[in-house]
């Protein structure tokens, strides 16, 4: 009887054994996924290609906490006894000195294109009034293909996830609503252009009419750059 006990024993001991390491191994796997998706954001370069928009929803989310910000200047300090090191970061980051600073945010958008694909783009300045875009909406042809883009700097300090997001409203129901992971970015003098995937504008008799806009350009940290509304109207053909 004793024999057959302590059989029993060690086959709970060998099941208990057995369900100890499936779950660490399943702990193990949960923490690789985890650092790959965190060298993923890391590694994301500047001006990336256009991704399909997320219908119905303003919040995108991540299974991982975002990288901490920090400044561009804090990072060149860093390690300042390291010659190679401070030789590398010069390459990789530039200089602080080098950038345009305009004042005002750490990211400025400039503008606002409606690209059509077969017709002349409509340029909103986004550094002037807003509230004309909203009051002299733009005319489009219906069924028309375009895309939006984005002209934007980053003065100071690099940016996580930036995020364009818009709803559409037409006589004053929403009828669609999008959004855009834009990137993440260094600073630079130059300006960063992003562009959407390509998109198709209603058409029919009930698709024809005037459309209002509201759009946010935000980041991973919730920062909102600019929010604005404007408007177009979609016709039988360009006017």
């Amino acid at each position: 009887m004793k024999g057959h006990a302590c059989v029993i024993l060690l086959m709970c001991l060998s099941c208990v054994c057995a369900t100890a390491l499936q779950e660490k191994s399943a702990k193990d796997e949960l923490l690789l996924e985890y650092l790959r998706q965190y060298m993923t954001e890391l590694k994301r370069g500047d001006e990336p290609k256009a991704v399909p928009a997320q219908r119905g929803t303003e919040e995108l989310t991540r299974d991982y906490p975002p990288p901490k910000q920090m400044d561009l200047q804090t990072l060149q300090e860093r390690d300042a006894d390291d010659e190679s090191l401070v030789k590398y970061k010069e390459a990789l980051l530039g200089s602080t000195a080098d950038v345009l600073d305009e004042g005002g945010q750490n990211v400025l958008l400039k503008a606002l294109v409606f690209a059509p694909v077969d017709h002349e783009e409509t340029v909103l300045d986004l550094t002037g009034d807003l509230s004309q875009f909203k009051r002299n909406p733009f005319v489009v042809k219906e069924g028309a293909k375009y895309r939006i883009k984005l002209i934007f700097r980053v003065q100071r300090e690099g940016v996580s996830g930036l995020r364009y997001f818009e709803a559409v409203y037409r006589k004053g129901i929403r009828v669609d609503k999008a959004n855009f992971m834009v990137g993440s970015y260094r600073p630079k003098t130059e300006e960063h252009i992003f562009q959407s995937p390509v998109d198709e504008l209603p058409a029919g008799l009930l698709g024809r009419g005037d459309y209002i806009v509201k759009s946010k350009f935000t980041d991973d940290d919730k920062n909102i750059y600019l929010e604005w509304e404007w408007s177009f109207s979609v016709k039988r053909d360009w006017e």
